[in-house]
């Protein structure tokens, strides 16, 4: 089979969702963010406050771009829509996967908005991040997972369970 690719907003659980996905499937496991920290040899917000956030979307487009893994669950930074050659490059050798969280929710998980490291413009909001990047985490998932109060568990078998249909069409 080939890689699972997860999209959504910061805080909408792709990490750790990654983990036990990846667990289930018996698959590798790849944080985006982290290897831009590897990279970078910084946390992301250390790159957003010194680099700035052109720099930033232009690492993670880059990073995405090129990788190449396989039978791989790979979570995505939120920003990694935002990057058209990365998600044609991500789409072309997996399936992505949109962790549909309301704005609502979103807004209750992230609490440390000034240091999460979350790529936002002077004056931006979590409601325009989720504004803009929304249609984007439609346009490209294959599948859409809402996640409304359900557990994490419930989360990674609602995924399973829409990968063993579409491998049955």
């Amino acid at each position: 089979m080939e890689n699972i690719v997860l999209i959504g907003m910061p805080g909408s659980g792709k990490s750790t969702v990654g983990v036990l996905l990846a667990k289930a499937l018996g698959y590798s496991f790849v944080d985006v963010d982290l290897i831009i920290c590897k990279e970078s040899g910084k946390p992301l917000q250390k790159i957003l406050d010194n680099e700035g956030l052109d720099y930033f979307l232009h690492l993670e487009g880059k990073i995405g771009a090129e990788l190449e893994y396989d039978k791989t669950v790979i979570a995505t930074g939120g920003s990694m829509v935002l990057s058209q050659n990365a998600m044609e490059n991500l789409k072309k050798n997996g399936k992505v996967v949109f962790i549909d969280v309301d704005l609502d929710e979103i807004k209750r998980r992230v609490t440390n908005i000034k240091t999460r490291g979350i790529a936002f413009g002077k004056g931006e909001t979590l409601d325009d991040v989720y504004r803009v990047r929304y249609p984007l985490y439609k346009k490209y998932a294959d599948i859409t997972v809402s996640l409304e109060l359900s557990s994490i568990e419930t989360t990674v078998d609602a995924i399973v369970e829409k990968l063993d249909l579409e491998k049955q069409n």
